[in-house]
């Protein structure tokens, strides 16, 4: 007997199918929050000829070079050995290949060097010193990645390490006048050390100590002739044990591209990506005829699941999610909004045709498509409130 559940999947798959294999004639890239720039530069490439991952390699390109990203690239926050790490992914969909890299160090683009694994290699992934000396062999500079700014967060964070006394071995020592430990504020510290640097900056230093931003940027891409392809780029969780790798790297969790169906991708804390395989279980949910905004919910509530559902442990880090299914359709989703002062939101920023909205269940999903969603309009677009249990399931299949 077929009950009306299996019924509605089982029409949905057919008429996801019929969109798929009609592609959609459009060009479109997606990024997530901090990708503005990224989703512009990868649509003018497109409409120039340009091809799909060349395209949203050097859209992200620009967030990489950006030392105001301590998320990505140059600039971004380091490990706890105040080393900057980085990691990344990519997918062709044309050709149906990937390429990445993990932990590399001293080079600040390494999508591209991810692009030139896929190329050059019969490998898929080269991590720590040997994707080093693969950069270096392929004629990519290496350089010193951490900004003053990042340096100042990380000292910043370094002297907030203390025993069960107080006692920090990256503060002022015993040997200090009397009195001048207990008088000095946190900011006042900081002037001391970097007097050049506003208070605005030091403020941000603090949060960032304190509330480490799991960033990274993700970018998708579609051209009119139905190619697509993805890149995801990070320099990881700041403070990091040295060596830690998310989910960027990881193909089927950081980004996942199939042109014969859609893409998808992830910013946020890798290690909950990292069990769902997240990008990889976006696309499958669009092959099997959910519609993109439906793909990533079901994906969020695979992550809740893993924790009983408890929203106060889920309230405790960030997870987003991007699909752009090959008809051109596509949405973005997260859990809770987590503002911090390094400005990492949960938004998606699109290119391509007109925006729309809809709402299913305690889920805001973006399902639109032209202009670009700054993180300031977050509440509006993307973002999950609570868990929504098996009524906002009815709700989709109503």
């Amino acid at each position: 007997m077929v009950n009306r559940r299996n019924w509605l999947l089982g029409t949905g798959a057919l008429a996801a199918q019929a969109a798929l294999a009609q592609g959609s004639g459009k060009t479109i890239a997606i990024a997530s929050s901090n990708g503005g720039r990224a989703v512009t530069r990868a649509v003018e490439l497109m409409k120039g000829g340009g091809d799909t991952l060349d395209a949203v390699v050097a859209g992200v390109n620009i967030n990489e070079e950006d030392p105001e990203d301590s998320s990505v690239g140059y600039g971004g926050l380091p490990n706890e050995e105040g080393v900057v790490e980085l990691d990344a992914s990519v997918m062709h969909g044309p050709t149906r290949r990937a390429g990445s890299v993990a932990s590399l160090r001293g080079i600040k683009y390494p999508s591209k060097v991810a692009k030139v694994v896929m190329e050059e290699t019969d490998h898929i992934m080269l991590v720590g010193e040997g994707a080093l000396k693969f950069a270096r062999a392929h004629g990519f500079r290496e350089e010193n990645l951490l900004s003053e700014k990042s340096r100042l967060a990380w000292l910043t964070w370094k002297r907030g390490l203390r025993d069960r006394n107080g006692h920090s071995n990256w503060s002022d020592g015993l040997d200090a006048p009397p009195g001048k430990a207990e008088a000095a504020k946190p900011t006042a510290d900081l002037r001391r050390l970097f007097p050049g640097v506003d208070e605005e900056t030091l403020a941000w230093a603090l949060e960032v100590a304190t509330h480490p931003p799991t960033g990274t940027i993700n970018c998708l891409s579609l051209n009119a002739k139905g190619e697509m392809s993805g890149v995801t780029t990070t320099s990881g969780l700041g403070w990091k044990i040295a060596g830690r790798v998310g989910d960027s790297p990881i193909i089927g969790a950081g980004l996942y591209v199939d042109q014969e169906v859609g893409a998808a991708g992830s910013t946020g804390r890798g290690e909950e990506n990292i069990r769902v395989a997240g990008a990889h279980t976006i696309v499958e949910n669009m092959r099997h005829g959910m519609a993109p905004k439906e793909a990533v919910l079901d994906c969020l509530k695979r992550i809740a699941r893993n924790y009983d559902n408890d929203q106060a442990r889920l309230a405790k880090f960030d997870i987003k999610f991007y699909a752009l299914r090959k008809d051109g359709v596509y949405a973005g989703g997260a859990f809770v909004e987590r503002r911090s002062a390094a400005g990492e939101g949960g938004a998606v920023a699109v290119r391509g045709k007109r925006w729309g909205e809809g709402a299913a269940g305690g889920l805001r999903v973006f399902a639109g498509t032209e202009g670009v969603i700054t993180a300031a309009q977050l509440d509006r677009v993307v973002l999950l409130n609570k868990y929504p249990g098996e009524a906002a399931e009815r709700n989709l299949l109503s």
